[in-house]
């Protein structure tokens, strides 16, 4: 770089400092004027801190506020509920409906005919055996039995949907207990 290339970088540096200056400290309230300052806020005439062991826990009780205390797996937004329904829970390889199992689709015969508004969505589930052709073809049998059972029991066709997530969401390597719990269909109520 020559001297001048050099001189007028560092005027052009210069510039730019004094033009951009720097920035004013904020000014800072006075402590005792504020919600945290000694005895401002808290609504103790003595000047105390509020003491946190104080806090009045009745007013925490999601009962207490109108909330309804749900299971594990419930979840609720504008267009589906989620947990409301027991799943459909399948033998190893099998899309036939077990009798033990029957009862929940009732259930959601009985929630369908409380809530005509809303719909059915039969989501087929596996285990983490198998191909992923097939567990989705098997997740899809899977939730079609359980369309069947529903249609055939007088449920309207247009209220039903099935879909196969075959073992997308099914735990790798899991032992028997958890594969029992991947094999099955989930009810999904769709609100629109």
């Amino acid at each position: 770089m020559s001297v001048i290339s050099k001189k007028l970088l560092l005027i052009l540096s210069i510039a730019v400092i004094g033009l951009t200056g720097c920035t004013k400290k904020p000014i800072r309230p006075d402590p005792s004027l504020t919600a945290m300052g000694p005895g401002a806020g808290t609504g103790f005439d003595d000047g105390s801190m509020l003491n946190p062991t104080g806090v009045d826990t009745g007013l925490l009780d999601p009962s207490a506020i109108g909330l309804e205390e749900r299971g594990p797996g419930y979840y609720e937004d504008d267009e589906i509920i989620r947990g409301i329904l027991e799943p459909i829970y399948f033998d190893f390889d099998k899309s036939g409906i077990n009798a033990s199992e029957r009862l929940k689709l009732d259930a959601a015969i009985m929630y369908l005919d409380a809530n005509p508004q809303h719909r059915l969505l039969l989501e087929g589930h596996c285990d983490w055996r198998g191909t992923g052709d097939y567990n989705l073809g098997l997740g899809d049998r899977r939730a079609g039995s359980a369309r069947e059972y529903l249609e055939t029991a007088g449920v309207d066709p247009n209220r039903l949907e099935t879909s196969s997530k075959g073992d997308l969401e099914a735990v790798e390597n899991a032992d028997e207990s958890q594969m029992a719990l991947d094999r099955r269909v989930e009810l999904v109520v769709l609100k629109f």
